[in-house]
């Protein structure tokens, strides 16, 4: 039980704060660049459906912000109807491309700020938050381009290669998305990504 993440606000709660802050954050963006990028390729459910909104509950629900305070993972939701897209693969590759690729934007931005603030020593920029917030952004980045379903990458990999759609059943997810956060290994290689494209942003700007 000591392992919860909720344990975080006794032990640190500025980190607990942050990341929270952060996490929903991130969320956030990534469901509305799925939602605009879906409405650029001819879908209106996100406005009709209300959510083309920043806030956090229309997109997480309080289940999903409830899990993220206890063990530190959480999810967000963007209803899509590819059935409206204008073309039925390349539109859903550029709807499921568009949250991760949200993500890395985030990322690369919160490195430039951190670096900034370090170098010129602004008091508004917080160079940790901003690093934290690097992070977190690259390592969802990460994780949505796993070809694993129901996760964005899967919708790319399977449109490109149409017999991976063989996968996308209830039983085979739960069992993939089990195995992500089951084994080392894959948590280590989402890091080992993130920490990477942090250093190589930071290298690029020195």
């Amino acid at each position: 039980m000591q392992n919860l993440f909720i344990y975080q606000l006794f032990r640190d709660p500025l980190f607990f704060g942050h990341y929270i802050l952060i996490i929903i954050g991130s969320i956030v963006i990534h469901e509305l660049a799925h939602g605009v990028a879906a409405i650029s390729q001819g879908d209106d459910t996100p406005t009709i459906s209300g959510h083309i909104t920043p806030n956090p509950i229309v997109h997480m629900g309080w289940t999903s912000i409830i899990f993220l305070c206890v063990s530190g993972m959480a999810w967000g939701l963007m209803p899509v109807t590819p059935a409206k897209f204008r073309h039925a693969r390349w539109s859903d590759i550029a709807v499921s491309l568009a949250g991760p690729v949200s993500n890395l934007i985030l990322g690369a931005v919160a490195v430039v700020l951190a670096v900034m603030g370090a170098r010129s020593g602004a008091s508004m920029i917080n160079e940790q938050f901003c690093l934290m917030a690097a992070q977190i952004n690259f390592s969802l980045f990460a994780l949505n381009m796993l070809p694993v379903p129901p996760l964005d990458g899967f919708h790319v990999y399977s449109q490109l290669f149409p017999k991976l759609k063989a996968l996308e059943t209830p039983e085979i997810s739960m069992f993939l998305m089990f195995a992500i956060f089951s084994i080392p290994a894959v948590g280590l290689g989402i890091r080992v990504v993130s920490s990477t494209l942090v250093a190589t942003i930071i290298s690029f700007l020195s």
